[in-house]
C-alpha cells in the first residue's frame, strides 16, 4: 500500500519561498500524475500544480510563474512543491495527490502560513 508523506512547510513573510516534498513509500512502477492542492480556511481544496508521469506540468493560474512543481530524477518517488514570492493568499493546508491506475492516494497535508 502507498503511502504519501509531505513535509516542508512553515510559517514564512510574503516574498519569501518554500520548498514542500512529498515522498511517496511503496512500490511505485508508474503513475498518471502526482501534484499538490491546497485548501484555505472555509474555502474548497483548489488545484495548485499537477506532473504527469511524462513531466507534463500544470498550474493554477494564481500560482504561474512564482511556482514549480518537479519529481525526483532517480525514481520520481518524491514530488517537489518551490514556492516562491509567497503572498498571504497562498496560506492553506497543501496536500500531495498520487493518481495511478490503481486508484488514488492523499497525503496528510503540511501547513504554510503566509505573514503580510
Amino acid at each position: 500500500q502507498v503511502q504519501l508523506v509531505e513535509s516542508g512547510g512553515g510559517l514564512v513573510q510574503a516574498g519569501g519561498s518554500l520548498r514542500l516534498s512529498c515522498a511517496a513509500s511503496g512500490s511505485i512502477f508508474s503513475f498518471v500524475s502526482m501534484g499538490w492542492y491546497r485548501q484555505a480556511p472555509g474555502k474548497q481544496r483548489e488545484l495548485v500544480a499537477t506532473i504527469t508521469g511524462g513531466g507534463t506540468t500544470n498550474y493554477a493560474d494564481s500560482v504561474k510563474g512564482r511556482f514549480t512543481i518537479s519529481t525526483s530524477r532517480d525514481n520520481k518517488k518524491t514530488v517537489y512543491l518551490q514556492m516562491n514570492s509567497l503572498k498571504p493568499e497562498d496560506t492553506a493546508v497543501y496536500y500531495c495527490k498520487l493518481v495511478r491506475p490503481l486508484g488514488t492516494t492523499w497525503g496528510q497535508g503540511t501547513q504554510v502560513t503566509v505573514s503580510s
